[in-house]
């Protein structure tokens, strides 16, 4: 006995479907399979070497990007000033055509329109609670450098954030069953916690 396995078809047309997106938000999958050319008109690309630019537009716009259907009128938009970095002097057209952003002062010029696009990527997370380097923090200790260890730390209402942050993004992850994202919040909490609790006995 063999087993044919019937082919997917596109949920717009029933023509074979060749591309198939897999969309996970907030730890529920959502999965679209459509054919070449209802993919095209959902601003999808079958391109494995799509340029970055492109794949970060329709990311930003959402899975409507693309062209308009036949007989919609384009409502009008008004003119949008240029938005440019004071930094480096780059524009937000040339962050969506190249994808590169020209330096840390970017995040900040263009942050109305990323922070959209970071939450996305990040599911909900624009901002940034990382890991601490702990060489350095324990040669603060070492040389009882109370200064250095502030800038490294952050000062207490930074710290308290911090752990704020982090214990509404596992009480989340809990929420939504993503339990391995849940035991990586966890340990990093506990680390967190670890080197506030040394610092502040030092």
């Amino acid at each position: 006995m063999t087993l044919r396995r019937s082919a997917m078809r596109c949920e717009r047309c029933e023509r074979e479907a060749t591309i198939h997106e897999v969309i996970i938000h907030q730890g529920k999958t959502r999965e679209r399979h459509l054919c070449e050319s209802c993919a095209r008109e959902a601003g999808l690309s079958s391109d494995p070497h799509m340029p970055i630019s492109k794949l970060l537009s329709s990311f930003m716009l959402g899975p409507t990007a693309g062209p308009q259907s036949p007989g919609k009128p384009r409502p009008h938009q008004p003119a949008k000033s240029v938005v440019r970095c004071a930094g480096c002097g780059t524009t937000y057209a040339a962050f969506k055509e190249t994808g590169l952003l020209g330096c840390p002062a970017c995040y900040e010029a263009f942050s109305e329109r990323l922070s959209p696009l970071i939450e996305r990527a990040h599911e909900g997370g624009c901002h940034h609670v990382g890991k601490f380097p702990r060489r350095a923090l324990r040669d603060c200790r070492s040389l009882n450098d109370r200064d250095r260890l502030e800038v490294l730390l952050g000062s207490i209402r930074e710290r308290q954030e911090r752990l704020e942050s982090l214990r509404k993004a596992l009480a989340k992850a809990v929420r939504d069953e993503d339990y391995e994202r849940a035991a990586a919040l966890r340990d990093e909490l506990g680390r967190m916690t670890d080197l506030m609790e040394g610092a502040e006995t030092e």
